[in-house]
């Protein structure tokens, strides 16, 4: 079930960074920086959701690290464009506060996972 909610809550992390992405494109004429942030927030539901099928327990922890690091270099693209003046200060705290309960419930996914083996 927190698995489902976890890709459930990526999913939408990474449709809004794709809205977000666009927004700051067309507004600010801005690509580098968003292609980085365009990157790492859709790479961490994909990466989820190819743990589906993960070749064994191994194959399946790596998925989620690989998600947890894409978070958390999210994160870091969010603060940047916000310290910048691209986000404003409400999508970003909501941005980054989606991302963060994510991050957490990976770091908690794997910690489980390890102890269980």
């Amino acid at each position: 079930m927190a698995d489902s909610i976890m890709r459930d809550k990526s999913r939408e992390l990474a449709k809004n960074i794709v809205i977000l992405c666009r927004n700051i494109k067309a507004e600010h004429k801005e690509s580098v920086l968003t292609n980085q942030l365009l990157r790492s927030g859709t790479s961490i539901g994909a990466n989820l959701h190819e743990a589906q099928y993960a070749q064994g327990t191994k194959d399946f922890i790596s998925k989620f690290e690989i998600a947890l690091k894409e978070c958390h270099e999210t994160e870091y693209w969010l603060e940047l464009l916000y310290e910048t003046g691209y986000i404003k200060g409400e999508q970003y705290k909501s941005l980054h506060n989606d991302c963060g309960a994510i991050r957490r419930m990976l770091i908690s996914s794997v910690n489980t996972i390890k102890t269980k083996q």
